[in-house]
């Protein structure tokens, strides 16, 4: 399935960081995990919506800080 990643970002509002094919083992691990990371960053996932008429799952996302203390 097509899975779409949207980063809600205070400043530039939803903007998309990801477009891509994810198997039934990836999609079906989003009952266990709560961050993601993509491109070397790290994402905590709040929300998802299935987009029945485009064929995808589109997870909204925000930044962790990963900067370190």
């Amino acid at each position: 399935m097509r899975v779409i990643l949207l980063v809600k970002d205070p400043e530039q509002g939803l903007r998309q960081i990801d477009d891509r094919e994810w198997d039934s083992t990836m999609i079906a691990s989003l009952e266990h995990v709560n961050y993601l990371t993509v491109h070397g960053e790290e994402y905590q996932t709040l929300e998802g919506k299935l987009n029945v008429d485009a064929g995808q799952l589109e997870l909204l996302l925000v930044k962790m800080n990963n900067k370190t203390l």
